[in-house]
């Protein structure tokens, strides 16, 4: 189910030029050859990242699902000097292929790479962060959301993807354990009174929260 017109989103790249142009070769390389592609976010969406990053200039930020790296670069464009960003990667062919592209463009410093579990590895990390962005397994989201709000700085902000789960949440009778976990997520923030929140209708949907 398409939520957005196609040619309404190529109206919208063709009005918007917040993407670092730099990393247009690696966005269509992904999209070339990785045979789950569909799974990083689009040319726009990076855009709307790193717009974001660049007006909370955060420290400290937190990736859930790192992919190929691209998202990770668009956050990174607003990153406050002397900040860093960990980001976490199930696969590991998938995280030193983003690792490839860190130190490509020049941002292997600045970047942390993790592998394995997030459920695992969040608890570990140091830091509070300014700035999370979550994209990873679907039915993880409720424990991710979890352990990451103790993890947030006040006034921090997560953002949450793919929270209208390509228009399966709109359905009367929700299937597929993938829907139903978002679903359960979605319910989960809009009842969360320590935060506040906006959802997004950019690509499939973007969660907004931020911690009080």
């Amino acid at each position: 189910m398409d939520l957005i017109h196609p040619k309404a989103n190529d109206y919208v790249d063709q009005y918007s030029n917040a993407t670092p142009p730099v990393l247009k070769a690696m966005y269509e390389a992904i999209l070339a050859e990785h045979p789950h592609a569909h799974l990083q976010s689009n040319w726009n969406q990076g855009g709307f990242l790193s717009f974001l990053s660049k007006m909370l200039q955060p420290k400290y930020i937190v990736e859930i699902g790192t992919f190929n790296g691209f998202s990770t670069l668009c956050l990174a464009e607003g990153l406050a000097n002397g900040g860093q960003i960990d980001t976490i990667e199930l696969r590991e062919e998938d995280a030193n292929r983003a690792q490839s592209y860190f130190d490509q463009y020049g941002k292997g410093k600045l970047i942390h790479q993790h592998i394995g579990d997030a459920k695992t590895i969040l608890p570990t990390l140091p830091h509070l962060y300014d700035l999370a962005f979550l994209d990873a397994d679907k039915t993880g989201y409720v424990d991710y959301y979890t352990l990451l709000k103790p993890k947030m700085s006040t006034n921090g902000i997560i953002i949450a993807d793919n929270t209208l789960f390509h228009g399966e949440v709109l359905e009367e009778k929700i299937s597929g354990k993938s829907a139903k976990a978002i679903q359960a997520f979605n319910e989960l923030v809009a009842n969360d009174n320590e935060t506040e929140k906006i959802m997004l209708t950019i690509r499939d949907g973007l969660t907004l929260i931020r911690k009080k």
